[in-house]
């Protein structure tokens, strides 16, 4: 007995949905394997679920983006509007810009220049000195910047040296007021207290008992 038909309409139940798209997404990037390897076909696929997640599949010989065009070419639609024109045609100048900006760093460094005519090198030794000079310039502006660092220090060095030899004068000068009221003191108090000392016999007088 065979399979009844099934109607085809969108699942209710979101667990049954999800498997059933799981299920069938994985059959449809099959075929489409399948149909590339046994026919030798072009094949590109985009699939995005409800919840916004993409799969997707291109064949190995070829790309989205030309399948795109081919298609483009081929059926007469416009996929892209003028805006998207214009942003495609700013990607390609400024990606043109680059590797021109590539080329020409690599000759300033002195790389793939053999093959150079020699007018095209006439502008790379100017760039060059021109970079030279504004180096140099750039060294000339720190090294004033270090000489006057070194003026300050020096300025700075010098006032701190004269502040502490004044303070040495005025330890000095402390030392030598101190020392002379010390002696002064001295020379004062001696007068003031003579000293006389009398020999006391320890014994008796023998001769006056006698």
């Amino acid at each position: 007995m065979g399979r009844g038909k099934i109607e085809i309409k969108r699942i209710e139940n979101s667990t049954n949905r999800q498997v059933t798209y799981s299920k069938r997404r994985g059959g449809i990037l099959k075929k489409a394997k399948e149909i590339t390897v046994l026919c030798d076909a072009q094949v590109s696929l985009v699939i995005f679920s409800s919840t916004g997640k993409m799969s997707e599949y291109c064949s190995p010989s070829t790309e989205l983006v030309k399948i795109l065009d081919r298609y483009h070419k081929s059926a007469g639609k416009k996929l892209w509007d003028a805006k998207h024109e214009h942003l495609s045609n700013e990607l390609e100048r400024i990606k043109k810009e680059n590797d021109s900006m590539h080329i020409k760093l690599r000759h300033l460094k002195g790389e793939d220049i053999t093959s150079l005519h020699p007018k095209e090198l006439i502008p790379i030794e100017e760039a060059l000195q021109n970079g030279l000079a504004c180096v140099r310039s750039k060294q000339m502006e720190y090294l004033k910047m270090l000489k006057k660092n070194e003026r300050c220090l020096e300025e700075e060095n010098k006032r701190l040296s004269y502040i502490l030899h004044q303070q040495q004068l005025a330890m000095d000068v402390n030392v030598r007021e101190m020392d002379h009221g010390y002696h002064q003191r001295e020379r004062e108090y001696h007068p003031q207290m003579p000293f006389a000392f009398r020999v006391q016999p320890i014994q008796p007088n023998l001769h006056e008992n006698r």
